[in-house]
């Protein structure tokens, strides 16, 4: 490939120090306004760029690709997953997808632990208490919560970070059970004393906590369905920090309106940046914990992406294989 720089897009406002190492590096049109680009603006990317680096908040479909020129050779999303691009749709158009995996476990795994022990013991409930100007001092009685050590945690997808999870879980007493389309090894078996479930349902009727940790694909579409949740016992905490459509989220708020589940830790949402209402009310009676889509908000894990999505797109245009690059399913 030419050994002049590469012209490349990005599509939202990353860590400075990332966009200044772009600019030194490669031909770089930033997005100084942080704003989502338009569906137009995509498709004069595309008609423009070498290298599109997205992140999960644009929508690289057949179509948009399908309008893409020649000259585009690489798209390096800015994040782990690529749900957001129709990786079958760029191969047949000999379009490189990457992403940017290994850098978000921890940062993620902290996060679902995070959720937890917030859902568990009323932190956001008590802290809006306090905020209101409503406390009256220490009680015997008041805010009482649960305590997690003893607790069984089924982990749904115990890829990187399920098992980071887990281990921190671990850490905190709880008895660790996964479903999986694999077994983990011995070793990880061994060291987390983990229970491996062939059946999903069958791991669900009996869990504390469940914590959906696996990607976002056809297959696993409202994985969490209304007769999966149905199975759950009314004292168990759905944690998600995954991807929103892989629960039914209509009929998991169902369940926690009808007290047929406990509670619920949410860091995403079936139709984020939109909120269900009902929701939001949830959240206010202490029924469930919301953030927004902050699991893997840390700064250096932004700037860990940031130098993939470069390494990325310099092994690509020195003539070489992507480390991260992403195959279509059914290859």
């Amino acid at each position: 490939m030419s050994r002049s720089k590469p012209v490349v897009i990005v599509t939202r406002k990353l860590p400075d120090a990332v966009e200044t190492r772009m600019r030194e590096l490669f031909d770089t049109t930033l997005n100084l306004d942080d704003k989502p680009m338009s569906q137009a603006a995509l498709v004069k990317a595309v008609g423009q760029a070498q290298v599109l680096v997205p992140t999960v908040t644009d929508r690289i479909d057949a179509a948009l690709i399908g309008q893409a020129g020649e000259q585009l050779k690489l798209i390096a999303n800015f994040g782990n997953g690529v749900d957001n691009i129709d990786v079958a749709a760029a191969a047949r158009k000999g379009i490189a997808v990457t992403n940017t995996p290994n850098v978000l476990t921890e940062d993620t795994a902290d996060m679902t632990m995070g959720l937890m022990i917030a859902v568990s013991r009323r932190l956001q409930e008590g802290g809006q208490k306090l905020a209101s100007g409503n406390w009256k001092g220490w009680s015997p009685t008041w805010m009482l919560g649960h305590r997690i050590w003893g607790k069984r945690l089924g982990i749904v997808g115990m890829g990187r970070i399920g098992t980071a999870l887990a281990r921190r879980a671990r850490a905190f007493g709880l008895s660790i059970h996964y479903h999986n389309r694999n077994k983990a090894s011995e070793q990880v078996e061994e060291e987390l004393e983990a229970t491996y479930w062939e059946s999903l349902d069958q791991m669900l009727a009996r869990m504390d906590f469940i914590s959906v940790n696996c990607p976002h694909t056809p297959a696993t579409f409202h994985l969490l369905s209304k007769r999966r949740i149905a199975l759950m016992q009314p004292e168990a905490v759905i944690i998600n920090t995954a991807r929103g459509e892989l629960i039914d989220e209509d009929a998991m708020i169902t369940a926690l309106e009808q007290g047929k589940l406990a509670g619920a830790g949410l860091d995403v949402f079936e139709h984020e940046p939109a909120v269900n209402e009902r929701l939001l009310r949830l959240s206010e009676q202490g029924k469930a914990v919301i953030l927004p889509h902050m699991g893997s908000a840390t700064i250096e894990g932004r700037a860990e992406m940031g130098d993939r999505v470069i390494i990325n797109i310099r092994t690509m245009f020195d003539g070489h294989r992507p480390p991260d690059r992403v195959l279509p399913i059914d290859s």
